[in-house]
């Protein structure tokens, strides 16, 4: 059986989309399947409602807790955001979850200050408590059979991205190396997932962000008859 991979969709940066789900191809050691969060679709089959928030800086910022729902309650799921890139294999993710059996949700609890005011296409930087906490989640589905459509669609942004729908010794600490916050953290090369969390390098602004060869090494990999050009340094 696959594993099912969920991942935020943004359509300002589908290319972070498919970039973030050929890195994780090249790596896994077994069979993995890809749903892109895509809200207009989820809009149209009614299972997700809510008016856009102001601060919702991406189309995903909440449809990320209808990942339960859509497995049927069932087994295990990951949830990423696209600004991602995999550098490991995402079983080696799986295998702390399953290590681990007695949790609802497992994040990488990270605790820090944004050191910016903004971030991608000029954003306000948010700040709140468990800030990127969501950004990738493994759901233990039956364990989550509180985040309904319904739940989803009527909870308080802030309930849903702290974690508050589960029991606090439910959530789950995975490895800070899984999201490595690029620009919030000193560079480490040997992260297994970055999080260009301020913008990523197919964005002109953070072309030369720190880890913007890895992403670039990457695309070409991925799509190597595109011949895209890398900006000068990299």
């Amino acid at each position: 059986m696959s594993l099912q991979i969920f991942v935020g969709y943004d359509s300002r940066e589908p290319i972070a989309y498919h970039i973030l789900c050929s890195s994780i191809l090249r790596r896994a050691s077994g069979p993995v399947s890809f749903t892109p969060l895509v809200q207009p679709a989820l809009r149209e089959a009614g299972l997700y409602t809510r008016p856009r928030a102001k601060v919702e800086s991406t189309e995903f910022s909440l449809t990320r807790f209808l990942v339960p729902h859509l497995s049927h309650f069932e087994g295990l799921s990951i949830f990423m955001d696209c600004d991602m890139l995999c550098h490991d294999d995402i079983y080696a993710l799986v295998a702390e979850a399953e290590a681990d059996p007695k949790r609802a949700v497992y994040v990488c609890q990270h605790d820090y200050t944004p050191k910016t005011t903004t971030k991608f296409l000029g954003q306000r930087q948010s700040v709140y408590p468990r800030k990127n906490w969501s950004s990738l989640m493994i759901f233990r589905n039956a364990y989550c059979r509180d985040l309904t459509p319904e739940y989803v669609n009527a909870a308080v942004p802030s309930v849903l991205h702290q974690m508050h729908w589960t029991h606090e010794d439910w959530i789950g600490a995975l490895p800070l190396d899984w999201n490595h916050l690029v620009g919030e953290y000193e560079p480490n090369a040997a992260a297994k997932m970055f999080h260009y969390t301020l913008g990523g390098p197919w964005f002109r602004d953070y072309q030369h962000c720190d880890h913007a060869k890895a992403w670039f090494e990457e695309l070409d990999l991925a799509m190597p008859s595109m011949n895209v050009p890398k900006p000068v340094g990299l």
